[in-house]
């Protein structure tokens, strides 16, 4: 048990992020995660929502517009990067064989996420992990327009960054011992992100063994 709670305070420690990488780490993580089908795994939600917390204590080196900006220009640029690794890999993504960073299914659900809200998966998709990383690259898969896509593209990455970020930096201005609490913030925000994927899991479970009987 010590050393899960060790495991998560490192986990959480977006100050020692940012002070081995700096403001730039946190926009390669922003990047990857929102578009390398290796960078499902990287911290998301939790991230921009403590850089946030940490800006509004001043431990981040930027004014929080820049932030803001700087974040929402990394997740538009990993968007990109997915989508044009979809589209020139096209459906023999499916076939790929799974891997230490990639797994099959992980473009499965994104493909039925994206199949059931079209468009704004692209930016619904930007609050799911998982989703947020492989729907991009579905997108390049079924070639969606590029117009259209750049404009999903563009909400979603605004909502998604501005709605952690934001979130944090706020809630730090009005409550500072936020800070003393990033264990129980992390745990709270991946329950909160995670139970609608496992909602869907279970959903999709239940109705496989229903058609098999």
């Amino acid at each position: 048990m010590e050393s899960f709670w060790e495991y998560l305070q490192n986990l959480t420690d977006a100050q020692s992020i940012i002070s081995k990488g700096g403001f730039y780490l946190l926009l390669v993580v922003v990047f990857a995660e929102t578009g390398l089908f290796f960078g499902f795994f990287l911290p998301g939600d939790y991230l921009l929502f403590m850089a946030g917390l940490l800006c509004s204590a001043g431990k981040v080196d930027v004014t929080i517009s820049t932030l803001v900006l700087s974040l929402v220009g990394a997740g538009v640029l990993g968007n990109f990067a997915g989508y044009w690794f979809g589209f020139r890999t096209g459906p023999v993504l499916f076939n790929k064989s799974d891997s230490l960073f990639f797994k099959k299914r992980y473009v499965t659900l994104a493909s039925e996420f994206y199949n059931k809200y079209g468009g704004m998966a692209l930016i619904l998709g930007r609050f799911f992990p998982i989703v947020r990383t492989f729907a991009p690259i579905f997108a390049g898969v079924v070639k969606v327009d590029i117009k259209k896509f750049t404009l999903y593209n563009f909400i979603g990455s605004v909502t998604w960054v501005c709605t952690f970020t934001l979130g944090g930096f706020f809630l730090g201005k009005r409550f500072p011992q936020l800070q003393n609490y990033l264990q129980y913030i992390v745990i709270g925000l991946i329950l909160i992100t995670s139970i609608p994927l496992i909602i869907a899991y279970i959903r999709k479970k239940y109705l496989e063994a229903k058609e098999i009987k």
